[in-house]
């Protein structure tokens, strides 16, 4: 594929309306063509401005606008299966945000409709991939010169839950990120988990489980313990610190202005995952963008989508049983490498 990329964007709120101007302003090689919302005057606004971009209430309508060879997911996760079915059977390549699809049963339909094709369009928007201490991290660990990996520890909090948030999507939703990224590092499957519940924060809405304590184990026999607190109050934090057998490393810290003034030294917090991952969302979109351009496709699969989607279900029945929870994952597609790929 040579030229300039066309993309069609489902979805025009939050995520979505971020992607179109990144894709507008800061990605080289591609322009939006196409825009997608059921609300007809949220996409108007996503697309104005934008010089040969149309807007649309309905997926396919943008899907086969002209000029449109690649499309970019964003809208809600219940939305997700149809459209990456829709892309697969148009042959686009797709770059689909998290979750891939929220059901496992939904997700492994995906799995089986691109494994059919036998060839990948699917990326999955697993973006912390893409971030550079995240990366740091993963290549130390490949080097091997801390020995093996034996723990994980992660921490996901943010100022506040948004209105309708469940108990269940602190995991499903929060720690999906967590999921991938520790599968990713460790180079394994994720094969049990266990869901511990402290007592829920004052701030926490009625009803809402927040903090609580997800423990999973690998395939290797090593464990990764993620703190979640949707309601914390002061800032959004994400950190991962991995213990290994000669040593440990940890990241999360400094990925913020510092600042002294009166006496005091302190660092900023960011506000949301926009502000802390927007070198990472930049720096996945232009990859796809790169790749996608010369017939490739390096992110996350729909493998790694779906693994996910059962590991969160899998949380979410040990959050509710208090038990601990098995993960059974169907066989891997000869199609898909292995979570560290």
């Amino acid at each position: 594929m040579s030229g300039v990329l066309g993309v069609a964007v489902l979805g025009a709120g939050h995520m979505g309306a971020d992607h179109i101007r990144r894709l507008d302003r800061v990605v080289s090689g591609a322009r939006v063509l196409g825009v997608a919302d059921p609300d007809a005057g949220r996409a108007e606004d996503a697309v104005a401005g934008i010089d040969g971009a149309s807007a649309h209430t309905d997926v396919a309508g943008a899907l086969d606008a002209p000029g449109v060879a690649a499309v970019l997911i964003a809208s809600p996760g219940p939305a997700h299966e149809e459209a990456l079915l829709a892309c697969l059977a148009r042959g686009l390549p797709v770059l689909c945000e998290k979750p891939m699809v929220p059901d496992s049963a939904g997700a492994l339909r995906v799995v089986e409709a691109e494994a059919r094709l036998g060839r990948r369009l699917a990326q999955i928007g697993f973006m912390r991939r893409y971030d550079a201490g995240y990366r740091q991290l993963k290549s130390l660990l490949d080097d091997g010169r801390m020995g093996r990996p034996l723990m994980l520890h992660c921490t996901h909090r943010n100022v506040a839950s948004p209105p309708g948030f469940t108990s269940a999507m602190l995991i499903n939703s929060s720690v999906s990120h967590e999921i991938d990224a520790a599968r990713w590092l460790l180079g394994q499957e994720l094969t049990a988990v266990t869901v511990l519940r402290p007592r829920s924060s004052a701030d926490a809405p009625e009803g809402l489980l927040d903090p609580q304590f997800v423990v999973f184990e690998t395939a290797e026999g090593a464990l990764v313990d993620v703190e979640v607190f949707v309601n914390c109050g002061f800032g959004y934090q994400v950190r991962c610190e991995a213990v290994c057998e000669a040593g440990s490393a940890r990241i999360g810290d400094e990925h913020a202005m510092r600042v002294t003034a009166r006496g005091a030294e302190g660092r900023e917090v960011p506000r949301d995952y926009l502000v802390r991952f927007a070198d990472a969302y930049d720096r996945e979109v232009q990859s796809w963008v790169d790749a996608t351009r010369q017939g490739r496709v390096t992110g996350p699969s729909a493998w790694d989508g779906y693994a996910a989607s059962v590991v969160a279900e899998a949380g979410v029945r040990a959050l509710e049983s208090g038990a601990r929870m098995a993960v059974d994952l169907a066989p891997r597609p000869r199609l898909y490498a292995g979570p560290g790929h």
